[in-house]
């Protein structure tokens, strides 16, 4: 089966994505407000993590697809298993009671995805893709929407039902109805979950996606001063759409 790059964050960084990416060295992460993920290339040398210390910053927390060791000084957070489904026989189709979402939504957005913990939203994630939602009273009660693009698929995140609607096939629905713009568009749907999130992974297996290997990913804290192993680089010439904090 074909499946998706290992690094979905880098083919979609340096692919489709570009727009969002900021780059020291050879390391890429997305803008800060658009979404909190990292990528090493697939052949890093021997300053990429001097380049994480300093996209990052002293201190900070980074998740990232990694199998490297570590140098003195950084600490490791702990270790995200998870999962990757791929759609290989979904029933795509539009639903006529969702509606697009906007940048007017993402307050709402922003409260959906607090209560309901679906995994990283930001207030500027729906900049990545299409991001469809219910209401019900005029209240927003469930949505999806795409995130990761490498090419020639999309992920479909932020999946999320209000506790008081749940029950009703709503998560579904919303799947389907992206799905069927990404199929549109002649690409592929993909999906993440965590490894313990059973009941999603269930549902999304028992809708047409089918389990595939994907890496695991590490958190890892940048050590708390500059003083970082490795040599930093020069960044050079950025593409458009990319910078250096």
């Amino acid at each position: 089966m074909v499946t998706p790059p290992d690094d979905p964050v880098w083919s979609s960084l340096t692919g489709p994505h570009a727009r969002f990416a900021e780059r020291f060295g050879q390391v890429l992460r997305y803008q800060v407000d658009v979404a909190p993920f990292f990528a090493l290339p697939p052949e890093p040398d021997d300053g990429v993590w001097a380049d994480v210390a300093a996209l990052a910053g002293p201190g900070a927390t980074v998740t990232i697809h990694n199998s490297l060791p570590l140098p003195e000084g950084w600490e490791v957070l702990g270790r995200i298993a998870g999962v990757r489904l791929v759609d290989v026989a979904l029933e795509a189709a539009e639903d006529p009671e969702a509606v697009l979402l906007g940048p007017d939504d993402v307050p709402e957005m922003l409260d959906l995805v607090e209560r309901t913990k679906p995994g990283p939203f930001r207030k500027r994630t729906i900049e990545l893709g299409t991001y469809l939602g219910i209401r019900r009273g005029g209240a927003l009660i469930a949505m999806a929407g795409e995130r990761m693009h490498p090419p020639g698929w999309t992920e479909i995140s932020a999946v999320c039902t209000d506790p008081a609607y749940r029950g009703q096939g709503l998560a579904t629905r919303l799947i389907r109805a992206v799905a069927a713009g990404i199929r549109a568009r002649g690409e592929r749907p993909m999906m993440h979950a965590a490894a313990t999130n059973t009941s999603a992974i269930r549902l999304y297996q028992s809708i047409g996606f089918e389990l595939v290997p994907r890496p695991d990913f590490v958190s890892v804290r940048v050590p708390g001063t500059s003083a970082v192993t490795g040599p930093v680089r020069d960044t050079g010439s950025l593409p458009a759409g990319e910078r250096v904090p």
